[in-house]
């Protein structure tokens, strides 16, 4: 049901969310602050791979959170297909929270693998890994791979998601790969029929 017009339709919802649903902080102070605390990690752990793992997790609770505000707040309803989902995650999920729109593309042949490329990615403002961050395979922006990944969840859908490039390491674009597991059953709480 992805057609050009539910595609507009999410982009302009996205564009109204922004304008008159959402506060906004100062998008220096919320680059500065993930900074501090990526930079605060990697001095607890002192292994980039522990680091992204810490990154995810975070993500995952706050995207368990999340999407109930998404809900509220755009409106949305059950996306019927992934395409549908995907749009809504990149025009009004992201345009909501962070007031960027990636691009959804490379859909897989079976229609459950799909990219987002970002063009503008507020976490990276100000930012430039040492060699040492590049080696160790930091990926900066990990905690938005977990944020899908719990707000997905929470409306029964299991996914993987992972950068597959990064301008940060010197690659020519941004991109996460998103690539759903499963639809998960929903379960009706133990003594609630």
């Amino acid at each position: 049901m992805s057609s050009a017009s539910s595609v507009k339709q999410y982009k302009a919802l996205g564009e109204d969310v922004w304008k008159t649903k959402v506060d906004k902080i100062n998008a220096e102070l919320f680059t500065l602050t993930y900074g501090s605390m990526v930079v605060q990690l990697v001095k607890d752990f002192e292994d980039y791979t522990e680091v992204n793992k810490q990154l995810e997790k975070m993500g995952y609770n706050i995207g368990q959170r999340l999407i109930e505000d998404f809900l509220a707040r755009s409106g949305i309803g059950r996306c019927s297909e992934l395409r549908d989902t995907a749009e809504a995650i990149s025009k009004v999920g992201f345009k909501m929270f962070l007031n960027i729109t990636p691009t959804v593309t490379n859909w897989s042949n079976d229609n459950k693998e799909f990219s987002l490329l970002f063009e503008d990615n507020p976490l990276t403002d100000f930012v430039e890994l040492p060699d040492e961050a590049l080696e160790g395979g930091l990926w900066y922006s990990n905690i938005y791979c977990g944020v899908l990944r719990g707000a997905l969840e929470m409306v029964q859908m299991q996914v993987e998601a992972q950068f597959i490039t990064d301008i940060l390491r010197g690659d020519e674009t941004t991109e996460m790969r998103i690539k759903l597991v499963r639809y998960l059953e929903e379960e009706v709480p133990v003594g609630e029929d």
